[in-house]
């Protein structure tokens, strides 16, 4: 074997490698630098300040609130998403025109940006012209207050979150069943399983890999929450709906602490990848490829 011909897989894939090093892992490294630094932007002398970036993050009861924002908003719209996801699957992995139209129909929110949806749904919760307060009306029940009140604002956006998420999630789990042996169900179908054991002891088990990709996805993505909090909220009402992404654009390109937006960064990474870790750890071994 030739000295070329041992180099040429890294040659190959050396390009790659240097992208993602630029646009991915300097940043990163980068960040947590600038995170032990009082820096404006705009006066190149940095000031270094150790860790006083971490303490005073730690110290505003406002980052501490929009630390608990991101978690609450995590765990409501990755738990709903899944769970509606996996019904809708179960129902939509079946032969015929109309259930391809509605796969279509669910997935179409995908496609769509944010922007775009983050607008139509700031009319649909208008509290006075809305859409959705008109269908409440109509039936009789009390209107709400959608995005206007600190009570119903985080769920608001979480309502969003899993309207255009859902459907991506439910057309990778009928990805999953569909590779399911059918054979796996005949057999049970002998042994008289009523559909809740075939569904504990076959569909889960067997879609585990799906649902542990998912998961992970909708974990790291919901984390970075941004477009709709900065149409739909701007962090409000009373910092109810602010998250970790949009505090960081706040310090770091309105109030120009690019410091302290560093260190909020860095924590932000920490907490993901604690999440991620922790998930991998715990349910890694629940995992079954077939």
């Amino acid at each position: 074997m030739t000295v070329w011909s041992r180099l040429r897989p890294y040659a190959m894939v050396a390009p790659s490698i240097v992208v993602f090093s630029i646009f991915f892992i300097y940043p990163i490294f980068y960040m947590i630098f600038l995170s032990f630094y009082n820096w404006d932007f705009i006066n190149p002398v940095k000031e270094f300040v150790g860790f006083n970036n971490f303490v005073e993050l730690f110290k505003d009861n406002e980052f501490l609130q929009v630390l608990s924002n991101s978690l609450n908003y995590t765990l409501l719209s990755v738990s709903l998403s899944i769970v509606i996801s996996l019904l809708l699957a179960i129902w939509l992995n079946r032969e015929g025109a109309w259930y391809g139209f509605v796969q279509g129909a669910l997935f179409s929110p995908h496609i769509v940006s944010l922007v775009s949806v983050s607008l139509v749904w700031m009319w649909l919760m208008d509290p006075k012209f809305g859409l959705l307060n008109a269908l409440l009306d109509m039936v009789g029940l009390p209107k709400q207050t959608w995005l206007s009140s600190p009570d119903s604002s985080l769920l608001s956006l979480v309502l969003v979150s899993v309207w255009k998420g859902v459907g991506y999630n439910a057309l990778i789990f009928i990805a999953g069943l569909q590779s399911i042996p059918k054979d796996v169900y005949e057999a049970s179908a002998l042994d008289e399983a009523n559909w809740w054991r075939k569904f504990y002891k076959i569909t889960l088990p067997m879609l585990s890999p799906t649902l542990f990709f998912l998961i992970i996805i909708n974990l790291i993505s919901s984390f970075q929450v941004f477009e709709t909090i900065a149409i739909m909220t701007n962090g409000g009402p009373i910092n109810s709906t602010n998250t970790l992404v949009f505090y960081i654009y706040e310090y770091g390109f309105r109030y120009f602490k690019i410091g302290y937006a560093s260190a909020a960064g860095a924590i932000l990474l920490v907490v993901v990848g604690l999440l991620t870790l922790v998930y991998f750890k715990l349910l890694s071994r629940k995992v079954h490829y077939q």
